[in-house]
């Protein structure tokens, strides 16, 4: 067998993971992407394994470790957006870009003034101290 073969459709699983990567906003189609991806690199391990005659199939093995690790990041990921999607009701990255928790419906939002104290109000603060002792 031509190691041409492997190879090309290596290419072509790792490009539609990329693909995917890039243009979905989905999280769930983002982890598939991933997969993907690194299907396409365990594809290239197996082949060129074979193409070598590797005595200790160095490929198979690094392949094996390769699903460990997929496996393992599928649930840890798959966790994740699931948390996500349970708290801020959507799965989609855009909108999912602060870390921080939205506002509770009702409460005036946060301006610069209310975020930050600056100088003018600690100022004001040890005068109103002093004042009163």
């Amino acid at each position: 067998m031509h190691l041409a073969y492997p190879a090309v459709l290596a290419v072509l699983l790792f490009c539609t993971g990329l693909y995917g990567v890039l243009a979905r906003r989905n999280a769930i189609l983002v982890l598939m992407s991933v997969e993907l991806m690194l299907n396409a690199v365990n594809l290239n391990l197996v082949a060129f394994d074979v193409w070598l005659r590797d005595t200790l199939h160095a490929g198979q093995a690094l392949t094996l470790f390769t699903i460990a690790i997929a496996a393992a990041e599928i649930g840890i990921g798959l966790a994740i957006v699931l948390l996500v999607h349970r708290n801020r009701g959507t799965a989609d990255i855009d909108k999912l870009r602060d870390l921080a928790d939205p506002p509770p419906a009702g409460s005036p939002a946060l301006d610069d003034s209310m975020a930050v104290p600056t100088d003018n109000d600690a100022d004001q603060a040890r005068r109103a101290r002093r004042q009163t002792a």
